[in-house]
């Protein structure tokens, strides 16, 4: 692995220091620590930039409002969403209407069509259902492009789109007992109701704007990478930006979608100056193009092999060859799971992890001098904290991109002091653009569920689920609350589930759960399900139990999303996962696999009737 070739003789990090690091680390964070640095704009509520979330890419179409009745409601058409209605129409339900504010399918995938987009989790274990459907991806990191299109096909094969309701957001969701239905109302004027409502709402379908001030007064165009705007860049989705020829571009952001459209910016734009809040640590992707052999070598079972493959190295657990190889196997996992021996002390362990995560950044930072040739620029680019502290990033243009002459970074630890009419201000000094564009990401992937649904979500004696979950979340398995009958959550970060660094494997497994779950309920004539007080109980706390703080060393780290934005000692235990750290994710799929081959709905309350049309 990697970092063992960053070890002396004596087993140490080569020039590692541990005090002279911590210190290096500590003044690089302290230059971030400011007064509203995650102050962000509310989109929905904002006059002036909630235009930021409309659609660039589908018309939106006129269409008479809804007052029918369904099976199954699913929020969400991304992933999550079209894995669970195969999941359902395989279990034979034939009424599913997916309710999505996007255009069409694709969740992020159709959102984010931003040059250079692509998935940084390897293709062979990223897009679902490549055997069932026969497709093997064009590369090892497939292109958004090409993403979004599988999963259209997924729900071309499953017909998911002919009842869904598109460029429509949920308003309202409420549970009505005599009716043993939920009752949804939107924003196109629809009411109608359903058996079975699954929240699949994705997990950084947020988008994120920063407040700075002055923002309004800009007098250029501005987008958000979340919605290119092709119209004001030229091109398309793997096409060249032919319009910005004459045009100078301000690129806000460098974590991974500044990351990733940066090169095509480059190659296209007169000048363009990149403000760089904190540098990304950008490994090494080294895509390329999927080989013959590879592709002639599958058999039967072999996804699924691979993913598990995948899980095991990210979880540290032995394997006999690590089949992806990348960034994710040979770092991430290497600092989660630093090596052991016995007899060593926990101060021992925690120093050696230093070293190796050192060792690894190192890497990074070595990588860096060698690929951009401006030393200063270089130095910027440098990260200069622990790998943790910042979702890491795999990139093979970005660094290199700053070897243009028309490529500028801008350093700016402490944010933008302002935006004015000719574009951002840092140190006083005024970067003039003619088009601003903020690659500022989302929401954290611990945003409460019912801030990512975007709706209210009204259970028994009229409690919200934001009410109920405000001291923190409590479920069955992270996918069902009691006094919210009937309705399913796929699991995600937050939700006392377990996090992957795929979600495509947890997608996929909270998918075969909620089909599952549905199949026996509909075979056992049951009505209304709810989860049992006790049952929720149990589970709640054995999150608890295994919640590991760790807000000692991330507060030592450089803000981020990962951390609060620098206040880690605000996560909340009812908020982990099932299993310490990440979460034991085998065992956790073996809990829902034995729960559904039991099939006795262990941990419900049923009400067993005819169902009311």
């Amino acid at each position: 692995m990697a970092n063992l070739t960053l070890m002396s003789g004596r087993g140490e990090a080569e020039g590692y220091d541990p005090e002279v690091v911590r210190a290096r680390y500590r003044a690089e964070r302290d230059k971030r620590l400011v007064a509203g640095r995650a102050d962000i704009r509310d989109l929905a509520e904002d006059a002036h930039f909630g235009a930021f979330r409309l659609d660039p890419f589908t018309p939106v179409a006129a269409r008479d409002p809804q007052r029918d009745d369904v099976e199954v409601v699913i929020v969400g058409g991304g992933m999550a969403g079209i894995l669970a209605g195969v999941q359902l129409r395989q279990a034979g339900i034939e009424q599913i209407r997916i309710v999505d504010q996007a255009g069409g399918l694709g969740g992020t995938w159709y959102w984010n069509r931003y040059p250079g987009v692509m998935c940084d989790v390897e293709s062979y274990i990223y897009l679902p259902m490549l055997e069932e459907l026969g497709y093997v991806p064009t590369s090892r990191y497939a292109s958004g492009e090409e993403i979004r299109l599988h999963l259209q096909a997924i729900g071309d094969r499953f017909d998911l789109e002919a009842n869904a309701l598109f460029h429509t957001g949920v308003t309202r969701a409420a549970w009505d007992d005599r009716a043993a239905r939920w009752r949804i109302t939107t924003d196109r004027g629809d009411a109608f109701t359903t058996r079975y409502y699954v929240l699949a709402v994705g997990i950084l379908n947020l988008m994120k704007l920063p407040a700075i001030a002055g923002m309004e007064q800009f007098q250029g165009q501005s987008f958000h990478t979340a919605r290119w705007d092709y119209a004001r860049t030229g091109g398309g989705p793997g096409e060249p930006l032919d319009d910005l020829g004459d045009k100078v571009v301000g690129l806000i952001g460098t974590g991974a979608s500044g990351i990733q459209c940066l090169a095509p910016l480059a190659e296209a734009a007169q000048a363009v100056y990149v403000f760089q809040r904190t540098p990304s640590a950008v490994g090494v992707r080294g895509n390329r193009p999927t080989a013959t052999e590879f592709a002639e070598a599958r058999w039967p079972g072999w996804q699924q092999a691979r993913m598990d493959n995948f899980q095991a190295v990210m979880l540290g657990q032995p394997v006999e060859a690590d089949l992806t190889d990348d960034g994710w196997t040979r770092h991430y996992a290497a600092v989660h799971h630093p090596p052991r021996w016995k007899g060593m002390t926990l101060e021992e362990y925690l120093r050696n992890g230093e070293e190796v995560d050192y060792g690894i950044m190192e890497e990074h930072r070595r990588r860096v001098a060698e690929v951009v040739t401006d030393p200063v620029t270089a130095e910027t680019l440098k990260p200069y904290y622990r790998y943790l502290c910042k979702r890491p990033c795999f990139h093979d243009e970005y660094l290199e991109a700053f070897n243009r002459a028309n490529v500028t970074l801008v350093d700016c630890p402490a944010g933008i002091d302002r935006i004015s009419e000719g574009g951002p201000v840092v140190n006083g000094e005024t970067y003039d653009v003619d088009l601003l564009i903020y690659g500022t990401g989302f929401e954290a992937e611990l945003t409460p569920l019912f801030r990512r649904a975007g709706h209210d979500i009204i259970g028994r004696g009229g409690v919200s689920l934001a009410e109920k979950w405000a001291p923190g979340a409590t479920s069955l398995f992270g996918m069902m609350s009691r006094g919210f009958p009937n309705l399913f959550m796929m699991p995600a970060p937050g939700q006392q589930a377990v996090v992957t660094v795929s979600y495509t494997q947890l997608a996929v497994l909270g998918a075969q759960f909620i089909g599952g779950a549905v199949g026996i309920l509909e075979q056992s004539g049951v009505r209304v399900f709810d989860v049992r007080a006790e049952a929720e109980e149990a589970w709640s706390q054995k999150i608890v139990d295994s919640f590991v703080d760790g807000s000692a060393v991330m507060s030592a780290c450089t803000p981020s999303r990962i951390n609060q934005e620098g206040n880690p000692q605000s996560l909340n235990p009812r908020n982990g996962n099932y299993g310490r750290g990440y979460g034991d994710y085998f065992g956790y799929r073996e809990l829902l696999e034995q729960w559904l081959q039991r099939g006795d709905c262990e941990g419900l309350e049923l009400e067993v009737g005819p169902v009311a049309r």
